[in-house]
């Protein structure tokens, strides 16, 4: 793809991390790495380092709407990706937006990494975090939640219960990944298209060594740009997951505690 070509859209909708580890700077850099452009809404500011979040200030729901109408009015929409909406007002509104949006585009594409914490346990919502995500989740035709979110999200013990649930609540797809858990391997999941909500892939990763900041993030937007490439969803779910573990094998430190992922050397 030349300079000269247009590339599709993603909007995204995430939080400002003035480390430049997650958020806003994640996605950007994840979306330009699929080939994509990202269109950024900010739905919160973060007082936050590449390893403890400080305090998180949403931005108003009137903003977050404004911000996104300059853009879809003057822009294709592709994809939506969606991180963390800092308030239940901005989560609504996010969900309104994607209705007007998908009537006309009943099939556009949304990717909704329910971040309820930093790895630390920090809080990043200043409502209940799953109750806030609520509206969204049966918008999502892509869910991306580590083990201890879907449990979170579900009260659920089990895998198969937890994705069960999800589906009833709307997810098309789930992608449960395990990097919280231990082992020598990282298993993602794929679980969805019907509904049972069947397991449809694994994948195992050589799980690295470290921390790293922003990786769900990564992931996530790295999902979002291949599907507003119009790649297929099991090609998309496998050449993002491609790019996040190079991303991480190469991530670099910016000073003492997690890494950063990096994104910017895989293409």
């Amino acid at each position: 793809m030349t300079a000269r070509q247009e590339r599709p859209c993603v909007l995204v909708f995430a939080g400002l991390d003035p480390s430049g580890g997650a958020g806003l700077s994640a996605d950007l850099q994840a979306i330009a790495g699929q080939g994509a452009h990202a269109l950024t809404v900010a739905t919160a500011l973060t007082v936050q380092d590449n390893d403890r979040v400080w305090g998180v200030h949403p931005v108003a729901a009137g903003l977050l709407r404004q911000q996104a109408l300059a853009l879809i009015d003057k822009f294709a929409i592709s994809a939506i990706k969606i991180g963390i909406t800092g308030s239940a007002a901005n989560a609504q509104a996010i969900a309104e937006l994607i209705v007007q949006l998908r009537r006309d585009q009943p099939q556009l594409p949304v990717v909704l990494d329910p971040v309820l914490a930093s790895g630390h346990g920090d809080l990043l919502s200043r409502d209940d975090a799953v109750q806030a995500l609520a509206p969204l989740l049966p918008l999502a035709t892509v869910l991306t939640p580590n083990e201890p979110e879907a449990q979170a999200l579900t009260g659920l013990a089990t895998a198969p219960q937890q994705v069960q649930r999800l589906h009833q609540q709307g997810c098309q797809h789930v992608l449960l990944t395990g990097g919280h858990s231990t082992g020598e391997a990282v298993l993602n999941r794929w679980y969805g298209g019907d509904a049972s909500a069947t397991l449809r892939r694994e994948w195992r990763w050589l799980r690295l060594e470290g921390g790293f900041h922003g990786s769900g993030c990564t992931l996530a937007a790295a999902i979002a740009g291949q599907l507003a490439m119009q790649v297929p969803l099991a090609l998309a779910l496998d050449a993002a997951q491609a790019y996040c573990h190079t991303a991480l094998d190469s991530a670099y430190a910016i000073g003492t505690g997690q890494r950063i992922p990096a994104r910017t050397t895989y293409f």
